[in-house]
């Protein structure tokens, strides 16, 4: 009986660590930096930080305190510039890093050069329509299609408040 109990502990003792080693899967993405980055703010959202090219051989960002990679397709997140990296599902990457621009991103895929560069990626276009119903992303690609029809409706208008001679009578 005693055997068994004992058993029992120790298993329920290391459970936890077990666990933690199979969750977490540290890969190497070739960013390898010889001092800390310079951190430049992604004007489209304050929030964020790049890394400038060349310090940087792939596209890494800053946000809340980690570093955050887009490399061979897919999300990488690491508390350090140099890592070690932990593979990141999409439907886990902070909203404020997937509006950064594509213009920020210094090795983007190459189906990204026909998009727009001041735009965020069409990540739903490449995750599917699960992730994009699930992130409620249709919605605020959307607000943005709306925008861009109410620039190109307001062009040639002015920027007053309305007080003006109006329309042509």
């Amino acid at each position: 009986m005693h055997i068994v109990v004992m058993t029992l502990v120790a298993l329920v003792v290391a459970a936890p660590a077990v666990a933690r080693a199979q969750v977490q899967v540290h890969v190497d993405i070739g960013i390898r930096l010889p001092a800390p980055p310079r951190l430049v703010v992604v004007p489209q959202v304050p929030a964020v930080r790049y890394v400038a090219a060349p310090t940087a051989p792939g596209n890494l960002f800053f946000y809340n305190g980690q570093y955050w990679a887009f490399a061979s397709g897919g999300w990488h997140v690491s508390g350090g510039y140099n890592g070690p990296w932990v593979v990141v599902a999409p439907e886990f990457v902070p909203r404020p890093v997937l509006f950064v621009p594509v213009q920020y991103y210094h090795v983007p895929p190459g189906h990204w050069k026909k998009w727009a560069r001041q735009r965020p990626p069409r990540w739903q276009e490449d995750w599917g329509r699960e992730w994009a119903d699930k992130r409620a992303w249709k919605s605020r690609d959307r607000d943005r299609d709306d925008d861009d029809r109410d620039d190109r409706r307001d062009k040639g208008r002015g920027k007053g408040k309305g007080k003006g001679p109006g329309r042509d009578r």
